[in-house]
C-alpha cells in the first residue's frame, strides 16, 4: 500500500505494519485524484510454465500454449502449439482479459491481452486485473516508463530476465476507473489519427522518392538530347573529339593494348536531305528510323563502339572463391548502384593468381550489370581510382572509355543511364532464367549515342551533378 503524506510518498507493509518513505522510487507526479500502487496490487499475476517435453501426452490441442514469439506488435499471433486436458494440470491457465507480458531475452517487455483462456511458458509474466480497465493496464505495461521499470530490475546482460518478483512490485500509477476508461478512448482515437498519419506519410515518402527518380531521369533525357546547357561555337565540334578518339585509339593498337579491329569506326554523317545515314559496306544507309531525338549541330552521332571498349569481368571457378577478404575483391550486380559503386560484407575475393590482370578496376573504366533483373538494366557506375585488387564478376562489364578523363567517362555513364538508352538497352537483351535479362556485348557496342564537343561534356556534367545535389 502506497500513501501521500506532507508532499513525500510512504508505504505502508501489511505484513509487519512498518511504514517507510519511498520518494526515491516515484518516478513522476501524477494528477490529484490517482494514487501509486504496486503492480500486484491491481491484478492477480502469475509467470507461466512449460509440462515436460518428455511426457508427449501432456500436449495437444485442448488449449493454446503461448511462448514469446506469440506477442507480437501488441497482439497474439496465431498459435500452433497446446496443451491436452491432462496437460493443462501442468500449465498455467488464465483467463481472457488476462495481459501477458515477456519477462525474458530479447522480447521483454512486449505484451499483449488475452481474448480466450491459454496457458504459456516460463518466458511469460501474467497479470489478470480485479477492477481496473485491461486496456488501460495494457496502455501502462507498453509505455516507456514501465519499459525502462523492467529493465531497471532486470538481471544478466547477454538476456536479460525480470522474475515475478520484480514484475508484480513495479510502481503502478492508478487513476480513478472512470478516467481509464476516459484515457483509453481518447487513445484510440489519437491511434487511429496517428496510423492515418503513417500511411499518408509512407505514401508522401513514396510520392518523393518516384519524384525525385522522375526528376533524375527528366534532367538526363535533357542532358542526352543536348537541351541541359546551351552551345557554344568556339567551343568546337564533336567530330573534332572523333578525330582525337580515332588517334587514341590507333597509339593503343601501336601499343599492343588494343585490337586493330578496334580501328574499324562507324562513319555517321547527315546528308543534303539533312537526314542522317551510316556507311555500311560502301553504301550510304539512312538510319534516321534507328535515332530516337534531334541533337545540336555541333554533336554528332556514332556507336557505342567508336567510343568506349567493352570487357566481361574475372571468370574463376566456384571452389576458387571465398568470404575471408583475401585476394581480389570481386564487384557484382548487387554492389552497382545509380552513379556509385559500393563494397559490401559479403563480397567474393579469389586469389590473384586466378584473376586477369585486364580486369583490375582502373580510374575512369565504369561497372555495369550484364546478367540482372530487367529494372537494374543500365545501373552505372564511374571508377574513381586504381585498384590493384578489385575486379568485377563475370557478370559484369567493365567498359573503357578510350579517352582517358574523368569528366568523359561521368558523361558516358549518365548518357548511358537515360531514359531513352536504357529503354533501348532493355529491348536488346536476352531473357536469361526466370528472372534475369542477359545485356549482350556485341548488341550493346552498336547501339547510336550522340557525342557532344568535349568542354560541353565538362559543362554538361556539372550542371547535371548540380541538379542532383538539389534533389538529394
Amino acid at each position: 500500500m502506497v500513501i501521500c503524506a506532507s508532499n513525500s510518498y510512504y508505504e505502508k507493509m501489511l505484513a509487519t505494519g512498518e511504514v517507510k518513505c519511498i520518494n526515491e522510487e516515484i518516478p513522476f507526479e501524477i494528477p490529484q485524484g490517482w494514487e501509486w500502487c504496486r503492480l500486484l496490487d491491481i491484478g492477480k499475476t502469475e509467470t507461466g510454465t512449460t509440462p515436460l517435453k518428455s511426457h508427449p501426452e501432456y500436449f495437444g490441442d485442448y488449449i493454446p500454449f503461448l511462448g514469446p514469439a506469440n506477442i507480437l506488435n501488441s497482439q497474439i499471433t496465431s498459435v500452433t502449439q497446446g496443451l491436452s486436458e491432462l496437460g493443462v494440470d501442468y500449465g498455467r491457465v488464465v483467463p481472457k482479459n488476462t495481459i501477458l507480458q515477456v519477462c525474458i531475452g530479447g522480447s521483454i517487455g512486449k505484451c499483449a491481452i488475452t481474448h480466450k483462456s491459454v496457458t504459456f511458458n516460463q518466458q511469460i509474466n501474467s497479470i489478470t486485473p480485479y477492477l481496473c480497465n485491461v486496456e488501460f493496464v495494457h496502455i501502462i505495461l507498453q509505455s516507456e516508463y514501465f519499459r525502462l521499470a523492467i529493465m531497471d530490475k532486470a538481471t544478466g546482460t547477454a538476456t536479460p530476465i525480470i522474475n515475478r518478483g520484480n514484475w508484480e512490485t513495479l510502481l503502478f500509477p492508478l487513476p480513478p476507473i472512470s478516467e481509464q476508461k476516459r484515457i483509453v478512448t481518447k487513445i484510440k482515437e489519437l491511434t487511429h489519427l496517428l496510423n492515418v498519419y503513417s500511411k499518408k506519410q509512407e505514401e508522401l515518402n513514396t510520392l518523393n522518392t518516384n519524384i525525385n527518380q522522375c526528376m533524375k531521369k527528366s534532367i538526363l533525357q535533357e542532358a542526352i538530347q543536348g537541351r541541359l546547357v546551351p552551345q557554344i561555337v568556339k567551343e568546337g565540334t564533336a567530330k573534332e573529339l572523333l578525330e582525337q578518339i580515332k588517334s587514341e585509339k590507333q597509339k593503343l593498337v601501336k601499343e599492343g593494348k588494343l585490337k586493330k579491329s578496334a580501328l574499324a569506326t562507324s562513319v555517321i554523317f547527315r546528308g543534303d536531305d539533312n537526314k542522317y545515314y551510316e556507311q555500311i559496306e560502301d553504301e550510304p544507309v539512312c538510319i534516321d528510323n534507328f535515332l530516337p531525338f534531334q541533337i545540336p549541330e555541333t554533336w554528332t552521332w556514332c556507336k557505342v563502339k567508336d567510343l568506349l571498349e567493352i570487357q566481361t569481368g574475372a571468370s574463376f571457378k566456384k571452389e576458387q572463391a571465398n568470404t575471408h577478404n583475401e585476394g581480389v575483391r570481386i564487384l557484382r550486380g548487387g554492389n552497382i548502384l545509380p552513379n556509385r559503386y559500393i563494397f559490401k560484407d559479403d563480397d567474393v575475393f579469389v586469389a590473384k593468381e586466378f584473376v586477369n590482370e585486364n580486369t583490375l578496376l582502373k580510374r575512369n573504366s565504369i561497372i555495369t550489370p550484364a546478367v540482372t533483373s530487367l529494372e537494374n538494366i543500365g545501373k552505372m557506375a564511374v571508377i574513381e581510382k586504381d585498384y590493384n585488387n578489385v575486379s568485377a564478376g563475370g557478370f559484369v562489364f567493365i567498359i573503357s572509355p578510350y579517352i582517358q578523363e574523368f569528366t568523359h567517362s561521368l558523361l558516358l555513364a549518365y548518357f548511358l543511364q537515360s531514359p531513352s538508352l536504357i529503354e533501348t538497352m532493355q529491348g536488346i537483351t536476352k531473357k536469361s532464367g526466370a528472372a534475369f535479362y542477359n545485356l549482350g556485348k556485341e548488341r550493346l557496342k552498336e547501339l547510336y549515342i550522340p557525342l557532344p564537343p568535349r568542354k560541353e561534356q565538362q559543362r554538361i556534367v556539372a550542371q547535371i551533378e548540380r541538379l542532383f545535389e538539389q534533389l538529394r
